[in-house]
């Protein structure tokens, strides 16, 4: 057997201080995105040395339950963080991750959307968002549209030229050095999408704050005692302001 890789898990090291939660919205149906969110996450949480901690709906959302209790989980996570990140790939979006998206927007946090997916897809022409034009033009959101494609077949430049045949090239796992470096890659873009996200100014102005905040513990239509829950999100509220998120 190949020695793995990637080395053996170290001990968690020390949060970061003032570290910031991100909350990772997107497709969580297949091998491939489990695999390519838990990957992403952790090179992440590397390039930005430990200054954004995604935090995965694939890790927490409580399978086998209640539809809506899924759904209820997401949506507080979402709101309980203080960036997000939306992987908007695909010839369609995930219905799920725009839902996601809109909550994040309502509730003014900062986003960053990615899209991965070399292929055109939406209403918007050339030189604009690759998606359907109404999840696009909202404040405190930065595009970060990258061609993994092109970035893994440049990585894969160095194997192509060693001539390495098919045995070697997956005994030596070079297919997945070739997609450890497309994906650092990729979380660098997305570091600097989230230092960008998290410098824009608030929209969602002061006077609205608690009145916006109240609606949304109503909105979404959570199950518990209504009076709690608006007690919680006006807690929330006064988390994000302490924390200068809006």
């Amino acid at each position: 057997m190949p020695r793995p890789l990637l080395p053996r898990p170290a001990p968690p090291p020390q949060p970061v201080k003032n570290s910031r939660a991100v909350y990772f919205a997107g497709e969580l149906f297949s091998a491939k995105h489990l695999v390519g969110n838990a990957y992403l996450a952790e090179a992440i949480h590397a390039a930005s040395h430990g200054r954004y901690l995604c935090r995965l709906p694939q890790d927490f959302e409580l399978r086998g339950h209640h539809p809506q209790l899924i759904r209820d989980k997401d949506i507080r996570s979402l709101l309980e963080c203080d960036l997000a990140l939306f992987n908007f790939d695909g010839p369609e979006l995930d219905s799920g991750t725009v839902v996601e998206f809109m909550f994040a927007k309502f509730a003014d946090i900062p986003c960053v959307i990615l899209r991965s997916d070399f292929r055109a897809a939406g209403d918007q022409g050339p030189g604009n968002d690759p998606w359907n034009l109404m999840a696009s033009f909202y404040p405190r959101s930065v595009s970060v549209p990258v061609n993994a494609l092109a970035l893994y077949k440049k990585a894969h430049a160095a194997a192509r030229r060693a001539a390495l045949d098919d045995v070697t090239r997956l005994a030596g796992q070079h297919s997945s050095a070739t997609a450890q470096s497309m994906c650092d890659h990729i979380a660098a873009l997305v570091v600097r999408g989230l230092d960008r996200a998290a410098k824009l100014p608030p929209a969602l102005p002061k006077a609205l704050r608690e009145n916006v905040y109240a609606w949304l513990a109503l909105l979404p239509g959570l199950r518990g005692d209504q009076k709690k829950l608006r007690k919680q999100f006006a807690a929330l509220l006064d988390e994000k302001i302490a924390r200068g998120l809006l």
